[in-house]
């Protein structure tokens, strides 16, 4: 049910108010690749090195939104896609009050993600796609959670890049190859393509 009599009330702090404020502005980056890719591994570096250098950054993570925002929501594609509709919208929040959001999320699907990635655009906001990657066979080594154990085991159904699509961007700003970088070369590349687009400054 879509909400009705509902008006945006417009508030007198302008967004560049709050960029004035924390010297930066707001973006969203968004790390979407398979299971054991090092999405979440990357944006707790990368989050880390921003605070360092005295920058107001704030990181989503799919197994922690799933905690409580998204409790409710399993694993269909619908459920995926409305998981990813609802941390875009935070996303967008988190941007707009200029802060630099780090997501990390599977986000399988193609379409899911250039939603979230009109959502901010049509607000002004920067947004990065960063697609971190690595081989399936790497991927199962790492298993970190022991997902893709059960997933050859048959113990979880409808697991992404096995029995479950996973649709890779078509034009992300950066790609991670985590089975040849290190993790600091990782943060390196995200952080220069931060400075590039004039989110921070050098």
């Amino acid at each position: 049910m879509k909400s009705t009599n509902i008006t945006w009330h417009e508030g007198d702090v302008t967004r560049d108010d709050r960029a004035r404020l924390l010297g930066q502005r707001g973006a969203c980056v968004w790390f979407t690749g398979l299971s054991g890719s090092g999405k979440s591994t990357v944006a707790v570096a990368l989050e880390k090195a921003l605070l360092h250098a005295g920058r107001a950054v704030y990181r989503l993570d799919g197994d922690n939104v799933r905690h409580g925002l998204n409790a409710n929501l399993g694993f269909s594609a619908e459920d995926r896609d409305e998981n990813i509709r609802r941390i875009g919208e935070v996303a967008r929040l988190f941007a707009d009050a200029g802060l630099i959001c780090l997501c990390s999320f599977v986000s399988p699907y193609r379409a899911a993600r250039d939603n979230v990635r009109r959502l901010h655009e049509d607000a002004g906001l920067p947004f990065f796609e960063v697609f971190v990657d690595a081989p399936l066979d790497v991927l199962e080594q790492r298993d970190p959670k022991g997902l893709y154990r059960k997933a050859r085991a048959g113990e979880i159904k409808n697991f992404t890049g096995l029995d479950a699509p996973f649709e890779p961007p078509a034009h992300a700003e950066l790609v991670l190859p985590t089975h040849t970088l290190r993790v600091e070369q990782s943060v390196e590349q995200a952080a220069a393509m931060l400075r590039d687009a004039g989110v921070i400054d050098a």
